[in-house]
């Protein structure tokens, strides 16, 4: 299995942490409540964000393991879901990046890059449908890779999530008023 460091090559102006956070005790515990089957097995085939991977047409399955499946109860009543991943390739040491497409380096917490402290991952999927019993939620797309753990479920409520009028200086978003 490839590790961290060799998914995630160097680049010009980047920065490590002196410690890396995937080797020191943890603050507390978080558990895997299951795991994500995608269609997606490498990092250059895995597209960079959902939109990305609803314009492939593939889907994807989400497992819940046996212990959290009671705690889907309603859950089949939401058309979209935020699943909050561990990006268990990422490094966790990497705190300034140089994207490709980026003049100059940043650091992770103004990029959007599975390389961070804690490699939390986060996306909104359409349910497409939701077995109890079995655990099974399928989506329409996800933006990660085969078996990537799933930390958190949670109902998108458009009327909170949602906020038409964010921004970020020097990007472009189709569809944003300024």
């Amino acid at each position: 299995m490839t590790g961290p460091r060799e998914m995630f090559e160097a680049r010009e102006d980047e920065q490590r942490l002196e410690n890396n956070p995937a080797l020191m005790p943890p603050d507390d515990g978080i558990v895997f409540i299951g795991r994500i089957a995608s269609p997606w097995t490498t990092r250059e085939t895995c597209p960079k964000n959902m939109r990305a991977a609803r314009e492939t047409g593939q889907k994807a399955v989400l497992t819940i393991d046996a212990p959290y499946r009671n705690g889907l109860r309603g859950l089949e009543r939401a058309s979209h879901v935020i699943i909050l991943s561990w990006l268990h390739h990422a490094p966790r040491d990497l705190i300034v990046q140089k994207p490709r497409h980026a003049a100059e380096a940043k650091g992770v917490f103004s990029l959007r890059s599975p390389a961070r402290p804690n490699p939390i991952g986060l996306h909104v999927a359409r349910l497409v449908g939701l077995d109890q019993n079995t655990g099974r939620i399928d989506l329409d797309a996800i933006d990660v890779l085969d078996g990537t753990p799933v930390i958190d479920i949670k109902p998108y409520f458009a009327s909170t999530d949602a906020i038409p009028e964010a921004t970020i200086e020097g990007r472009d978003e189709p569809g944003v008023r300024r």
